[in-house]
């Protein structure tokens, strides 16, 4: 899959078919987009791509908006190659882009770059200036600039439309079961493993410790967990929190990987979410809390078996 920081793509890439959006989370409803682009590139032959936006927009827009994603662009990456794209755009989401007219953006991007012959997008979107553009102003301009509008018809479980905004409310309420079947895979953050005051360690349970920047808090309290990176692959426990009973004032994502010891310090690493344990409580004394997380890594290791 060729990645592309800008629209100036090689010439096997243009005249193809391609999908646009967002694609936080690449939920079940991104995937009948992209994958229903999939199957007319390859039924005709042409090349297949995914366009996408860095920052999501409305980030961009609003600066102080924190926590609003559900994957980072390296997860984003990561998932879309697995789909065997010939190419992704990720477009550079600036003042400059967000100024663009939503006819500006057709003519100049879409068919003066791009020259796609097939556009597939969702129902509700949007684009250009002040988000102007939608499903209808690329229908209004197909002939005028050689290509054809697809609509996919949104992805229902339920009777209900899959979104980026339900997931990130689930995630909120600590629906990770229901989340893990919305994505078709377990919902996962990646960061930087970062010292911590090593509480963990001295009562025998050695943490991972991870800030999650813009990634959706999750409900705060304690997860079964999968822990992996490029060399290796581990169960483990993780409480997401404040650490009331150490008087804790910043988040963090702390985890205990099963049967492992060697230091992360400065490494990657991926927690996938697979079960909502508890709430996150204050404990009167460290006796109490230890006694808590073995039972909380006894319920654990029940769900592996």
């Amino acid at each position: 899959m060729k990645i592309y920081s800008n629209v100036n793509l090689n010439n096997k890439h243009r005249n193809g078919v391609i999908a646009i959006g967002n694609f936080d989370g690449l939920h079940l409803g991104h995937l009948k987009v992209i994958n229903e682009a999939k199957v007319k590139a390859k039924k005709l032959n042409l090349p297949f791509g995914v366009m996408t936006f860095e920052p999501i927009p409305v980030m961009f827009f609003n600066k102080k908006l924190k926590n609003h994603r559900i994957n980072s662009l390296e997860q984003k990456k990561n998932l879309l190659k697995k789909l065997k794209l010939d190419f992704l755009i990720v477009i550079k989401f600036n003042k400059y882009f967000s100024s663009l007219t939503a006819e500006d953006f057709i003519k100049k991007i879409i068919y003066k770059k791009i020259k796609c012959k097939y556009l597939y997008v969702s129902r509700n979107f949007k684009f250009g200036h002040k988000r102007r553009g939608n499903i209808k102003t690329l229908k209004k301009f197909e002939k005028l600039f050689d290509y054809k509008r697809v609509i996919t018809k949104p992805y229902k479980k339920n009777n209900k439309i899959i979104s980026s905004t339900i997931i990130r409310k689930k995630i909120r309420a600590g629906k990770i079961e229901e989340i893990n079947k919305l994505l078709n895979r377990v919902w996962s953050v990646e960061g930087k493993v970062i010292k911590g005051q090593k509480r963990g360690r001295k009562i025998g349970f050695p943490t991972c410790n991870l800030k999650l920047d813009n990634y959706v808090i999750p409900r705060l309290g304690v997860y079964t967990v999968k822990v992996s990176n490029k060399n290796f692959n581990k169960n483990g426990i993780a409480n997401i929190g404040y650490r009331p009973t150490f008087k804790g004032q910043s988040l963090l994502l702390e985890t205990n990987i099963f049967g492992f010891r060697k230091n992360l310090y400065n490494k990657v690493i991926n927690v996938s979410f697979e079960k909502f344990i508890r709430p996150e409580k204050k404990f009167k004394n460290l006796e109490y809390l230890k006694k808590q997380i073995k039972l909380d890594i006894k319920l654990a290791k029940k769900n592996y078996v």
